[in-house]
């Protein structure tokens, strides 16, 4: 039989909901890997202006994004929009592995409590979508927390008085030197405060904004037609983009807070309410919303991009049993 009528004959939320234990998990790892890789080189630009933007100072301070971008060009050129990727791309692989075996896994073990209190679909969504986020997310900040250390001092490096580096072991070796290990956790619990809220947010927005889509189409409990390929991309995009507003209007004071601590020197380490003092009597209140423009484009683009993906992804993976 082939893929078309196999696919016919799937519900509409089974293909767009196909559960982890029919995954082939090999499979899903390795192609998953290469998958985000191509997406990370995309858009880590709009990562690097949207922290140049929350760390600048003096001038810079009333550059938008565009200028931002056009004053890294003219300064570094295109490696500019890059720096810090090698480190960023290294640790990107066991950090989405334990993202995604967490996001799984709680998700089928949440969708399982709350069958019987009979919610309704987008509730039942929200709640194990969002629990599901939340626990991948903290998960995985034991290697991401490191990493974006190291990549954001890297960004940021010669930039509004910043230290320079020869690269991110030489980022890594001086701040182990100066604070110890605990130098590269640097943010940490500021970190967990942004993504694991930051997930849980976006997964639970995601999650209930794509059955209220299909219910607004008519699939929710229709299952009989199967709405085509094109269909299923559209509604997984358009939940990507509102979870991305959602969650960026939600978390960017927050991450403006985490970036200015985790690339101060450590010679000036300010307490987080001190850095909200700072930021507030340089801008007012809107500095705690410091780059809100790009992290949500990069939001609404990463979010969109990966969902898409990682649906398309886990179909590609589904064990034959499943369809």
């Amino acid at each position: 039989m082939d893929t078309t009528s196999r696919a016919a004959k799937i519900p509409s939320l089974h293909q767009t909901e196909i559960n982890w234990d029919n995954l082939d998990k090999t499979k899903l790892y390795v192609v998953g890997a290469g998958m985000f890789s191509g997406v990370t080189v995309a858009l880590y630009p709009v990562s690097v202006v949207k922290t140049r933007m929350q760390v600048a100072s003096g001038d810079a301070m009333g550059r938008n994004a565009l200028a931002t971008f056009k004053n890294i060009l003219k300064v570094d050129g295109v490696p500019g929009l890059y720096r810090g990727f090698p480190t960023v791309i290294i640790g990107a692989v066991p950090t989405r592995i334990i993202f995604l075996t967490a996001l799984e896994t709680t998700k089928a073990a949440s969708l399982k409590l709350v069958e019987p209190f009979k919610l309704s679909e987008p509730v039942q969504a929200a709640f194990a979508n969002g629990l599901a986020g939340l626990s991948a997310s903290t998960c995985s900040q034991a290697i991401f927390v490191p990493i974006d250390v190291i990549s954001q001092k890297l960004m940021v490096q010669g930039y509004s008085g910043n230290v320079r580096y020869k690269g991110g072991v030489d980022v890594a070796r001086k701040v182990i030197k100066a604070d110890g290990i605990k130098g590269l956790y640097r943010g940490f619990g500021l970190s967990v405060m942004t993504y694991a809220p930051s997930s849980a947010v976006w997964w639970a927005s995601y999650g209930s904004s794509q059955r209220i889509i299909w219910s607004a189409l008519g699939h929710l409990h229709n299952k009989e037609e199967a709405p085509s390929q094109l269909k299923i991309v559209g509604v997984q995009a358009s939940g990507g983009i509102f979870a991305g507003a959602v969650t960026s209007f939600v978390t960017t004071p927050i991450d403006t807070i985490k970036t200015r601590l985790q690339v101060m020197d450590n010679e000036n380490k300010p307490k987080a309410g001190e850095v909200v003092k700072r930021l507030i009597a340089e801008d007012g209140w809107k500095g705690l919303y410091r780059g809100l423009g790009p992290r949500f484009f990069s939001s609404s683009a990463w979010g969109t991009s990966m969902i898409v993906c990682y649906e398309y992804l886990k179909r590609l993976c589904a064990k034959v049993e499943e369809v």
